[in-house]
């Protein structure tokens, strides 16, 4: 009897702790659904939630609130499936940034509705929708931000190809916005960018496009070919074919790139100086000593050609030839990677020489643009001194791609280790630097030609007014690179992360298969069809001699075992087509009984075979102690 009221004593005692247990849990949890909002651990493989050490930097370097709305049509992407499932990675992510900036990002999230208010504020802070209808109804996804002194940033549409790039952008948004004012811009160029009065032709001439399209966005300053220092207030040094330029300048330059400068470099062979007319001879634009010392090798004697992506120029008789040292490169010749290349169509180059990195120098060589593998180096004089047709003659490709951009990053040792040159005479205060306190930032181009109009401009005119149509992104990518470079360093150390989607590979390397297994029996098939099809359009159009409208006994029977056979072969034709998707369900059927049966019930089984353990132990330890 005593030992029964002890077990119900005991079972008594077992329900009513396991009762106080999950009271105590559901308060655990609404506690901490408060108390821990915000609070995340990332464990996806990417880290595609973890902000970059650069974004946390510019986040701790604001001084005054920033306000960042995110326009969101939420009701109207529930016909978006993948448009939502961005959104909400996006929308995350904001938060994200929010929380980590101490409460100097101030995050508003908004549905804009059609004809509201919040539509008219999106559209003046620059977020652009997207039409869904003939109703005029617009689907809004994008961000503005502003500041305290009224300045304004915009992401008009967050574009789901762009999407390794988000944390880059949201931070670029950021950093202008905390810095308004006018990047400067120190330009030197020996060629004529900038426009001027043209002797030959007694006419000024424009400046390149290129040089107004930048002048627009940044505090453009001409730097001298004599020049002993570079301001301070410099954000970008411009060098588009260096010649020229003063031992005292060159030093200048290489205490520049020592203080942590971003350069912009457009290098040039001895062949090609690209005037307003075309390529013509000069000497090859080289800094052979500043170039070894920030680790890049390149040759001004040497041209690359390539016969794949040849481009097509007029010849001597005014008809079209391609010419291997004019070279159009797609996005395949381009990274995907870096936010100067990623998204361009095309770039133009001419007369490009190639670039590689110094072995043994400690800065970091990221190509950005490259050749085929159909292509070779050549002299440079070869290029400008033969007809395009001849280049090909006795072209030898090496099988191997040539760079013909590059990103360098890192810390650098000076190229004047022997001092400053004679007759340079350092500010006082100033010290001598042999190597960088900071880490220098350089995008260097092997040409100089592709900043040339003839190279990616159509000029138009319409109605007596000029007008530039570009047929390449040659424009896009140098404001790209001073966009970039133009940031401070922990902007630019943002590098793209890998897409929020994640294809199947299981189900692509599934398709594969079944496409290879069934496209023998599927072409076969294809063809007994078409061959049927022929046989009966044959037939029907075979009919009696003395009406058009009757056909024979035999005919008709000829006929109906042609439809008839036709039938069963698009009927196996169907059943081939179906194995494939047969294949890819099964396996989405295993994935799901993986994940809602199999996991769970292995978990489940394993806490009761830990419950029983647990109970036979306790039982076994107090049977001595019972009394009857």
């Amino acid at each position: 009897m005593t030992t029964q009221r002890s077990k119900l004593s005991r079972s008594t005692l077992g329900w009513g702790a396991v009762a106080a247990l999950a009271v105590v849990l559901i308060s655990l949890i609404v506690i901490f659904d408060y108390s821990l909002e915000g609070w995340q651990i990332d464990l996806t493989e990417n880290h595609l939630y973890t902000l970059s050490p650069g974004t946390r930097r510019i986040l701790a370097g604001i001084r005054e609130p920033i306000d960042l709305d995110f326009f969101y049509s939420s009701r109207a992407a529930q016909s978006l499936p993948q448009l939502r499932a961005y959104a909400d990675h996006v929308r995350n992510f904001l938060k994200e940034i929010a929380d980590d900036s101490d409460g100097k990002i101030r995050l508003h999230i908004i549905d804009p509705q059609p004809y509201s208010v919040a539509e008219d504020r999106a559209a003046a802070l620059g977020v652009t929708g997207m039409p869904l209808n003939a109703a005029g109804s617009k689907f809004y996804f994008g961000l503005a931000g502003t500041n305290s002194t009224n300045g304004q940033q915009a992401i008009p549409f967050f574009d789901p190809s762009k999407q390794r790039f988000l944390e880059y952008d949201i931070a670029k948004l950021i950093y202008r916005l905390a810095h308004p004012t006018k990047p400067v811009v120190e330009w030197y160029s020996s060629l004529p960018m900038t426009g001027g009065y043209n002797a030959q032709t007694g006419q000024f001439r424009q400046p390149w496009l290129v040089y107004r399209q930048a002048a627009q966005l940044y505090d453009l300053r001409t730097l001298s070919p004599t020049a002993k220092t570079i301001p301070q207030d410099t954000r970008v040094l411009v060098l588009v074919d260096p010649r020229g330029l003063s031992e005292a300048t060159r030093f200048a330059i290489d205490q520049y790139a020592l203080r942590g400068g971003h350069i912009l470099a457009f290098l040039n062979p001895a062949s090609a100086s690209a005037g307003p007319g075309g390529p013509s001879m000069g000497p090859g634009s080289h800094l052979p000593k500043l170039l070894t010392a920030w680790g890049v090798r390149f040759n001004p004697n040497e041209i690359v050609a390539d016969r794949s992506l040849a481009l097509s120029v007029s010849g001597p008789d005014g008809a079209p030839t391609e010419n291997p040292a004019f070279i159009g490169l797609g996005r395949r010749d381009m990274s995907q990677h870096d936010v100067i290349t990623a998204g361009l169509s095309n770039v133009n180059v001419a007369n490009t020489g190639y670039l590689s990195p110094v072995k043994g120098s400690k800065t970091k060589f990221e190509p950005l643009m490259w050749t085929s593998t159909d292509a070779e180096p050549m002299p440079a004089e070869r290029a400008s001194m033969t007809q395009p047709v001849s280049l090909l003659e006795g072209f030898a490709p090496t099988g191997k791609r040539y760079t013909l951009a590059a990103r360098v990053t890192g810390m650098v040792k000076t190229a004047f280790p022997g001092g400053p040159p004679k007759g340079v005479t350092l500010p006082a205060g100033q010290p001598d630097l042999k190597a960088s306190v900071k880490p220098l930032n350089l995008v260097v181009f092997a040409d100089s030609n592709m900043l040339a109009d003839y190279m990616w401009v159509r000029q138009l005119n319409l109605f007596g007014q000029p007008l530039a149509q570009a047929w390449a992104s040659n424009g896009d990518l140098v404001l790209n690179a001073l966009d970039n470079l133009s940031g401070s360093n922990d902007l630019i150390s943002i590098r793209g992360k890998a897409g929020f989607t994640r294809p199947f590979t299981r189900v692509q390397a599934l398709r594969r298969v079944a496409q290879a297994r069934y496209r023998a029996q599927q072409l076969q098939l294809q063809q007994q069809l078409r061959q049927t099809e022929r046989q009966l359009t044959l037939l029907q159009s075979k009919r009696n001699n003395k009406s058009t409208l009757i056909l024979t006994p035999a005919q008709q029977r000829e006929i109906r075992h042609f439809e008839t056979e036709r039938l069963a072969i698009r009927k196996r034709l169907r059943a081939v087509q179906a194995g494939l998707v047969r294949s890819i369900n099964r396996l989405g059927t295993e994935l799901k009984a993986i994940n809602i049966i199999l996991m769970p019930g292995v978990f489940a089984l394993a806490a009761l075979l830990a419950a029983a353990w647990r109970r036979r132990r306790h039982s076994a330890r107090a049977l001595p102690g019972d009394q009857t």
